[in-house]
């Protein structure tokens, strides 16, 4: 089956913006996003009244593709329950073992080993963010 740009030419241009993350520690979560993962801080808002902080990172400008958002919330002390509809973010790497080996020297956590998917070819693997979300690493389609 061939993408198409939309499926009803009549709908807006929608894309994906961003996802959002509450994070318990936005230090611990910035340092793994952007040190080890290699994203950038593209912008960081704090709201007093509020008592939270949304830094938005990713790997190009947000108006250029998806980010993610990570909310701090200043007076979260619980770790947050994620529920049992949530599933992964996922990012595409040239190659899923040597991205798994990098990781590994920064001590990151593995839930899945690189190898191939269950019943499939395409090498994925699975790590842990600061707050336990998962990520899926997995190569190019093509």
């Amino acid at each position: 089956m061939k993408p198409t740009t939309a499926s009803n030419p009549a709908a807006p241009d929608f894309r994906i913006d961003h996802t959002m993350l509450r994070v318990s520690d936005l230090e611990k979560s910035l340092d793994f996003y952007v040190r080890v993962l290699g994203m950038k801080v593209l912008r960081q808002n704090e709201y007093p009244g509020g008592r939270f902080t949304n830094t938005f990172i990713g790997y190009q400008g947000e108006d250029d593709g998806p980010t993610i958002e990570l909310t701090y919330n200043w007076d979260q002390s619980e770790p947050y329950d994620r529920g049992n509809a949530w599933g992964h973010i996922a990012l595409k790497v040239s190659d899923v073992y040597a991205t798994s080996d990098y990781l590994k020297q920064h001590g990151v956590e593995f839930t899945k080993e690189p190898s191939p998917m269950k019943n499939g070819t395409r090498i994925l693997a699975f790590i842990k963010d600061p707050d336990g979300y998962p990520i899926e690493l997995n190569e190019p389609v093509s």
